[in-house]
């Protein structure tokens, strides 16, 4: 009995512990970060970077785990390409979407598909931290020790019915995102952590080519 006891003392100290991690951001907070985010996004030209992505999927016990690289050349290039467990890639080019899956290739007209058009510009916001001025999301900022934190709700239901919350995490040390994490309205997520980032280092445009 004194054991479960010390047990239970030992859980809930860590529950409450790991609770007062996250705490909400006061205005002031807000408002600072909000213009040195933003202000530090709007000098973005390029961006590559290495990923990680983590899919959840509530009926596997297994995180999906892959690789890969994305680059960013603004106003209207982005590259993700896959290159583990299979080859994989999504560009968002002149207005338009080229899928590459595994040699097999496939175009969609971003102007006759806005469902498309607002998650490339989700996308790029997301990498970029340029997403707190967008009217299509409820925006709530929060801090703990070493990071600080944007959860985005979209208000529309056109963006609601694929995506429930955006969480965009900032190391301290940064002003660009180090991870994000889509959460869908089914409770499953995709986590995406960033490394070895380089900012505003020379692209060519035939990079963004399958």
């Amino acid at each position: 009995m004194k054991t479960k006891l010390i047990l239970l003392i030992i859980f809930l100290f860590h529950f409450a512990y790991t609770k007062a991690q996250e705490e909400a951001m006061s205005n002031a907070e807000i408002s600072n970060f909000k213009q040195t985010v933003v202000a530090e996004a709007q000098k973005i030209k390029t961006l590559k970077t290495d990923f990680v992505q983590y899919k959840h999927l509530d009926f596997l016990s297994k995180e999906i785990t892959s690789s890969g690289s994305m680059l960013l050349k603004n106003p209207n290039k982005l590259l993700w390409k896959y290159n583990r467990p299979i080859q994989y890639g999504i560009l968002f080019k002149d207005n338009k979407v080229l899928i590459n899956d595994q040699g097999k290739k496939n175009k969609v007209d971003l102007g006759n598909n806005k469902k498309f058009e607002k998650i490339n510009k989700m996308i790029i916001g997301s990498i970029s931290g340029d997403l707190f001025s967008a009217n299509d999301f409820n925006i709530t900022f929060y801090k703990n020790r070493n990071q600080r934190i944007a959860k985005l709700s979209p208000k529309t239901k056109e963006l609601s019915t694929y995506i429930q919350t955006v969480i965009l995490y900032f190391n301290n040390q940064q002003l660009t995102v180090s991870e994000v994490q889509l959460i869908e309205p089914s409770k499953d997520y995709t986590k995406i952590v960033f490394k070895n980032k380089q900012i505003n280092q020379p692209i060519d445009d035939a990079s963004f080519s399958f």
